[in-house]
């Protein structure tokens, strides 16, 4: 009901909730009539005292239960789980209302983002990409970049998006970021955002037990994912508005120079100057981001990986990133 335009956590009562983050909006499904259940739903609460909205459904709205939920915490109650869609879009735009206008840099993130939200929506349900999502996507990605700067932009991506949407952020971000540290056109930057943009579109029809799976995949789950470049290569050949150049970066941006890439198995002079940019983007962004099972790789780490990738990068190019990968001194 919830994704993607939303990062969705889900956590068993008496698993492991170390994904948890103290934001956004926590949702609570439990049978309040059970006191071990309430018991150990409390000890939990403790822990997550800083979210401030916590959405209790509470089935038949038992008059007894609501008071429970309220004793609990509660600062919304509802009846049923489907609810949960108009009470999140309720919060949402109560948050906006209250926003002073020094939040207004903020904008470009969330526009940003829902743009990312509206494109991989409408792929996942079967609906042809809109290209218009993606170019508003990367236009307030590119004005919020050269406005704040990458830094500001990866922290704040890494602090409110998981997964697959974290990903796809930070590597338009980051391309963008590495585009204009080296001086590209504005037609360039553009052109090399959108390519990041859209890379990955293709794991918009990757179940989401693999896509956002919180640990290593198996070889079958692996051979999967893997199908995500041609995938989207699919989805976005014969669209208007998307050029061969981002079908080249959509496509090839897992290429290596040495051959042991996929799905092409491309080599050197077959690889195209924005792919070899898209893809030092992807790695990096891929070492820095954040993941269930293991912090985010500081910059400084992420860069010696890509400078020991000798014969797989572009040599030139990832000695002309260290300033975009080590960011401000």
């Amino acid at each position: 009901m919830l994704e993607p335009q939303h990062a969705v956590v889900p956590w068993l009562l008496g698993g492991d909730g170390t994904r948890i983050r103290s934001h956004g909006v926590l949702m609570v499904d439990v049978d309040l009539r059970q006191m071990p259940r309430v018991d150990k739903l409390r000890f939990v609460l403790q822990d997550l005292a800083a979210i401030p909205e916590k959405l209790f459904v509470v089935h038949n709205l038992s008059r007894s239960m609501v008071a429970q939920a309220h004793a609990l915490g509660a600062t919304s109650i509802i009846s049923r789980p489907k609810e949960a869609v108009l009470k999140v879009a309720e919060i949402e735009a109560a948050e906006a209302a209250a926003a002073d206008s020094a939040a207004a840099p903020a904008l470009d993130l969330d526009e940003g983002v829902a743009a990312f939200a509206s494109m991989f929506s409408n792929v996942r349900l079967g609906k042809p990409v809109k290209v218009a999502d993606a170019k508003r996507a990367t236009s307030k990605i590119i004005s919020r970049v050269g406005k704040e700067g990458l830094s500001t932009w990866l922290d704040e991506v890494r602090r409110y998006h998981e997964g697959t949407f974290q990903h796809c952020l930070l590597v338009t971000g980051i391309a963008v970021g590495f585009a204009l540290d080296i001086g590209f056109s504005g037609a360039d930057v553009s052109r090399l955002g959108l390519a990041a943009t859209l890379h990955d579109i293709g794991k918009a029809r990757i179940p989401l037990a693999i896509l956002d799976k919180p640990g290593r995949l198996d070889p079958e789950e692996e051979q999967i994912i893997r199908r995500h470049p041609e995938i989207g290569y699919d989805l976005l050949k014969g669209v208007a508005g998307i050029t061969p150049e981002i079908l080249d970066g959509v496509r090839h941006h897992h290429e290596y120079l040495d051959g042991s890439g996929y799905p092409d198995g491309l080599k050197a002079a077959e690889i195209s100057d924005l792919v070899r940019l898209l893809t030092i983007s992807d790695i990096f962004a891929a070492l820095i981001e954040s993941r269930p099972y293991r912090p985010p790789m500081p910059r400084p780490d992420a860069y010696q990986i890509l400078c020991g990738m000798e014969g797989k990068l572009e040599g030139s190019l990832v000695k002309a990133f260290r300033n975009v990968a080590l960011g401000p001194k």
